[in-house]
């Protein structure tokens, strides 16, 4: 018999009520790991939120600003604004999702993000377009973003890197099919009606994936990371070492961690900002223009899954090295490309860069922390990225003070030298009450 708070229940009714079997009434595929379904509700939530991401909402610069007469830095400041919410909420947010699941997180960020994107069809004013746009990509980037790979991260260990290669496909295909989705609509109608169009898609893909298909963690439906039996041993499965957040706090590696976290969006944020009216401005079509970022997120979305592959068979803080020596490559050359064969070059190295970054900024908590924790500390860590909100104002406004955006990427080129510093030395940690290591302190 089956008791349910002093009810009787029959044993089958019983089976059927609980979270294992409720999680599977909607996904077809029952033989599969559970974890799949996850990965699948990350990848269309990650989609979903890119109409309030840098590279897509580049696409509404020109005409925002033909229509209402603002500057790139007044446009620039909703992005910060944005950003700051993001940052300060993360902490909260990785909180909640350790202690609730990324299912309630990530539905009510999609509902944020949706009304959101449809006050933006109606914006007059500065003040409106930075209150409604900061909602927006806060939600996006501490609920979507950190519920989604926080979900991903606790449900896989051995094919982590991969999975969230796979959830980063999604936003990067958004990326391509967005701007063009837009741009039709704006071919027929006008970018108010393309931001009311967005909503609708981002709604939908966020919110509904999310309620079906997310759960907390593999041990609450009798399952185990990557699907593994319970005859394999825990130990030998997830042989992570999950410290709290006031353990990871006292290492030297987690706080070079922040440093590279936080220079990530500093560099990448402003520059998917400002990447399409940086080539109009040198002289390439709005339609060329437009066609360097699909490129570049294509690359991403292309190579995301390979670089997923390449991160398990080598150790991440490598990894992160090799991102942030790209990453400078990718600053000099935009700094000069004047032609489209150049940008499109641009366009392919950038990309490449991108694909790493999402994965490796987990994967740097996750491996060196363990699972228990990981939104708690991601977030944590997540939320020093207020101080690169910097990065898209400083970029908007060089560029109205020296007409080029050349200084802002030279800028940024040095940026992605000190993150390269930083990962020399962000050597992985040992717990003190395992074995003293020279990281702790």
């Amino acid at each position: 018999m089956s008791q349910d708070n002093g009810n009787w229940k029959h044993p089958a009714r019983a089976e059927a009520d609980s979270p294992s079997a409720r999680a599977l009434r909607f996904w077809p595929f029952k033989r599969a790991y559970y974890g799949w379904a996850v990965v699948f509700a990350s990848f269309v939530a990650s989609f979903g939120e890119v109409p309030v991401n840098g590279p897509v909402i580049g696409v509404f610069i020109r005409p925002m600003q033909d229509e209402l007469g603002w500057s790139r830095g007044t446009i620039a400041v909703g992005f910060m604004i944005g950003s700051i919410v993001g940052a300060l909420s993360s902490a909260i947010v990785g909180w909640l999702v350790d202690r609730y699941g990324a299912r309630l997180v990530v539905v009510i960020a999609g509902v944020l993000v949706a009304v959101s994107l449809l006050g933006l069809s109606t914006i007059q004013e500065p003040w409106q377009f930075w209150a409604l746009f900061g909602l927006g990509r806060g939600a996006a980037l501490s609920g979507v973003g950190i519920g989604t790979t926080v979900a991903v991260g606790k449900w896989f260990y051995r094919r982590r890197a991969r999975m969230l290669a796979i959830k980063g496909i999604g936003h990067r295909m958004g990326q391509v099919v967005f701007p063009v989705f837009i741009l039709a609509i704006m071919s027929v109608a006008d970018w108010r009606m393309a931001f009311a169009a967005s909503a609708g898609v981002a709604a939908l893909l966020i919110t509904l994936p999310a309620f079906l298909y997310l759960r907390k963690q593999p041990e609450d439906m009798g399952l185990m990371p990557d699907g593994a039996t319970q005859s394999e041993g825990l130990h030998e499965l997830d042989p992570e070492i999950s410290w709290t957040l006031q353990e990871a706090r006292r290492t030297r590696a987690f706080w070079l961690i922040v440093v590279f976290t936080v220079g990530t969006p500093f560099v990448l944020g402003a520059t998917n900002l400002h990447l399409v009216a940086n080539f109009q401005d040198r002289g390439l079509s709005d339609a060329l223009a437009v066609s360097v970022l699909s490129v570049f997120a294509a690359v991403s979305a292309l190579s995301m899954l390979p670089v997923g592959l390449l991160l398990e068979h080598m150790h991440v803080r490598h990894g992160a090295m090799l991102m942030t020596i790209l990453l400078m490559a990718s600053m000099l050359l935009i700094s000069v490309a004047d032609s489209y064969v150049e940008a499109l070059l641009f366009a392919v190295l950038f990309g490449v860069t991108t694909s790493m970054r999402g994965i490796i900024e987990t994967l740097l908590i996750a491996n060196y922390f363990g699972r228990k924790s990981l939104g708690t500390i991601r977030g944590f860590a997540r939320m020093w990225t207020v101080i690169s909100t910097i990065g898209p104002v400083f970029g908007g406004f060089t560029r109205d003070i020296t007409g080029t955006y050349t200084l802002t990427f030279l800028v940024f080129a040095a940026a992605a030298g000190l993150m390269f510093l930083t990962m020399v030395f962000a050597t992985q940690p040992v717990k003190p009450d395992h074995r003293w290591d020279e990281d702790s302190f």
